[in-house]
């Protein structure tokens, strides 16, 4: 007997029965959500080698002179046209005008080529412009999202015949049909195997001719732009009772096209979702027949709905709601710097006390971490890919980073936030975060059983191959299979404990970092540090748990943290690389790795001390966390300087915060910028007027220490301050809010 065939006989074949008990048995809809999409940078990350030539040499995102154009243009345009609290709290819905220029313009079909009538543009300008309109109003950019993300769009350029391709396409592109998607039902939120919405295969007479066809019955809800939709893609469990279609009388969830105006549709009735304005309500349909044309993607897709929709949700989800994440992040940082810089308590600027310089820290740090890694997301959708597992981490952190940059800025602001007007530019930007936490995947669950649960299976460089070789249902086939990758598995499994190994215990000085790298490196060193711990930890939670993990879903949300965190440092240090490596930046890139460090040491702590094998548990901390070779935090005085980035102008600063406040048009962000504008201007002269011994630039005018000149600025510097700090008050009945 040889070498191979002895160890297939004595090794392969108990590894491979007894991986095959441990494996978990997953359903049909996970295993497509598995399925669905790409792997990229994310793969790099679990080899616990990252290749750093890949990270730099993405293409850095870059917006097209059309694409410019239209930025500079329409989407300059309509944000002047935005009145947020007139669309909030009088109207209840986006202006006719608005409603009108979005579809003249082809703001809803961004997405669709331009054979089709859309504009073509790339993910990036597809995020631009959702970012752009996202600081004027959340209901004109959800208004906006839906159709250029789970449209359906999307759906047909993926999946649909081109039949379909050549009829909805264009009338989408041109807002001749406004689109909805229905997928939530009250009995299926996230286990979509649960819904009982329905499709039956069957013949009627339309119009007298006999029609092959579906007949639909469903109820459905939390869909937005279904008030107004003309045609709703709907996601249903289609079966086929009498064979019309082939022999599987079941094929599952399928999704199709449908008319509103059908007889037994019912739309129009509205939800108030957090008090926003934008179209969202349910719908429900009676004994609604469609000709079998309405599948999307034609017969041969029929029962692929599951897997159709988490493909697009791949791409869509990393664009809609990290764009307006990423807008919400630098608008708050802008307006949060300018607020403390113009605000004064005890006579100085409230940004100079350290508790408000916490906040400020943060925000910088969120601000420059979420478009950072929004550039980078968008720079892989343009190479190709529909990364699934980094759309979940984009989702899910830029949407909880939001949350905290906005509760930092209602802090910092305090009173001037708290009373809602049309002055108040934070309120209902704070009102709106429940609904970017809960929708597109609600955070918990991405949390919790996503991103690591999908992550570790598609972007491992081995367990994909391993679980497809477990679950082949010719066992011979699976063990040839299971043996061709297991070896190499094991092989990989055992240099990379090593590598981690040595790291830990160097602190990361034996990682190679880019030529490149510059002020960078330590930072480079720490990710492929943690990377390689991260994959091995991985590793050893798979092997211990096997099938369990699934039940284990605090686990796997700190697994998937970590490696939320090594992807979102990557982004930073590839914008730094992007944006000219300014040294200016360096507070806000060590800021931001330090922070993600941390986080990471943080959860590596808490799963080992959560691991259910606790010999193997300390062992891995004792490879792993070496004492007094850990991450600390950002320090105090790296988070004040982050802090008067915001405070004090500066090419950083522009960089960080100045392309968002760029067409925002709101008259109370204009004060707030024409007060900061004053104040810095006014500066030199009132550190004079202090130094001089003077309590009062009054007095100092008064003495003739300071000119008339002089003293007209200071006037209209407190005049301008006195506006800013000023809220709204209302009389008896002067506004009232329609019901949605």
């Amino acid at each position: 007997m040889n070498w191979r065939a002895w160890r297939r006989q004595w090794l392969t074949e108990p590894l491979y029965r007894m991986a095959r008990e441990a494996m978990p048995r997953l359903s049909s809809t996970e295993q497509e959500a598995i399925e669905a999409g790409d792997v990229w940078w994310d793969a790099q990350l679990f080899s616990g080698k990252p290749d750093w030539r890949q990270l730099l040499d993405a293409p850095r995102v870059s917006l097209t002179p059309q694409e410019q154009a239209f930025m500079d243009g329409p989407v300059a345009q309509v944000c002047r046209m935005l009145n947020d609290w007139q669309i909030t709290w009088r109207d209840a819905d986006l202006p006719a005008d608005v409603w009108a220029f979005f579809k003249e313009h082809g703001f809803f079909g961004m997405i669709i080529p331009q054979e089709y009538g859309g504009l073509g543009f790339s993910p990036y300008a597809h995020s631009e412009v959702v970012r752009r309109i996202s600081v004027r109003s959340v209901t004109a950019a959800v208004t906006v999202m839906v159709p250029n993300s789970l449209g359906p769009g999307e759906l047909l350029m993926q999946f649909g015949t081109q039949d379909q391709r050549d009829y909805w396409l264009p009338r989408l592109a041109r807002g001749q049909e406004i689109p909805c998607f229905g997928l939530t039902s009250p009995e299926a939120g996230s286990d979509a195997a649960s819904m009982t919405d329905t499709g039956v295969v069957c013949r009627r007479q339309v119009d007298g001719v006999d029609t092959l066809g579906i007949l639909l019955n469903w109820r459905k809800r939390y869909i937005t732009l279904s008030p107004v939709a003309t045609v709703l893609g709907l996601a249903f469990k289609l079966s086929d009772p009498d064979g019309l279609i082939g022999d599987d009388p079941g094929p599952g969830i399928s999704v199709a096209l449908v008319p509103t105006h059908l007889p037994g549709v019912q739309t129009g009735r509205r939800h108030l979702p957090a008090l926003q304005a934008f179209q969202n309500g349910p719908t429900e349909g009676h004994d609604v027949f469609v000709p079998l044309d309405a599948l999307i993607g034609g017969v041969e897709q029929a029962g692929k709905g599951w897997q159709m929709l988490m493909s697009a949700l791949a791409a869509g989800r990393g664009i809609s709601l990290p764009s307006l994440s990423a807008a919400a992040c630098a608008f708050t940082a802008h307006t949060s710097g300018a607020y403390a810089r113009v605000r004064t308590q005890f006579g100085i600027p409230i940004g100079k006390f350290e508790g408000v310089q916490e906040k400020l820290g943060r925000l910088a740090g969120n601000a420059y971490l979420v478009e950072a890694a929004r550039r980078y997301t968008c720079a892989g959708l343009e190479m190709g890919y529909k990364p699934a597992v980094v759309s979940a981490i984009m989702k899910l952190h830029a949407t909880e980073r939001m949350r905290q940059s906005v509760n930092d800025a209602m802090d910092i602001h305090a009173g001037k936030a708290v009373i809602d007007g049309p002055g108040n530019y934070l309120g209902n930007l704070y009102r709106a975060l429940p609904v970017a936490i809960t929708v597109e995947g609600a955070n918990i669950l991405t949390r919790n059983l996503i991103v690591f649960g999908q992550g570790a299976i598609r972007a491992h460089p081995y367990l994909m191959k391993e679980v497809v070789a477990l679950a082949d249902s010719d066992e011979q086939a699976g063990q040839d299979a299971f043996d061709a990758v297991i070896w190499t598995h094991l092989a990989h499994s055992a240099r990379n404990a090593l590598r981690a190994t040595g790291m830990a215990w160097t602190a990361g000085r034996l990682a190679a970092a880019p030529r490149e790298a510059g002020a960078a490196a330590a930072y480079y060193r720490g990710l492929s540090r943690y990377s390689a711990a991260f994959a091995l930890v991985s590793e050893m939670t798979l092997l211990t748990l096997g099938g369990s993990l699934k039940r284990k879903e605090m686990l796997s949300a700190r697994l998937g943290d970590i490696l939320a965190e090594l992807f979102l440092v990557s982004a930073v240090l590839k914008r730094w690389h992007d944006d000219g490596r300014h040294e200016s930046d360096l507070p806000l890139l060590r800021f931001c790795a330090l922070q993600g460090f941390a986080m990471i040491e943080k959860r590596l702590n808490e799963v080992l001390l959560n691991f259910p094998s606790r010999g193997l548990a300390w062992l891995l901390r004792g490879l792993l966390l070496p004492p007094g070779l850990g991450a600390s935090p950002p320090s105090d005085a790296l988070t004040a300087a982050c802090a008067n980035l915001l405070m004090e102008p500066s090419d950083t600063r522009d960089r960080l915060v100045g392309a968002v406040w760029e067409g925002h048009d709101s008259p109370s962000v204009e004060l707030l910028e024409r007060a900061y504008e004053l104040v810095i201007e006014a500066q030199p002269l009132l550190d004079r007027v202090k130094h001089a011994g003077l309590k009062d630039w009054r007095l100092a005018h008064a003495k003739g220490a300071i000119t008339d000149e002089q003293a007209a600025l200071l006037t209209a510097v407190e005049s301008a301050v006195a506006q800013v700090i000023e809220v709204d008050d209302f009389g008896p009945g002067e506004f009232a809010r329609p019901a949605a």
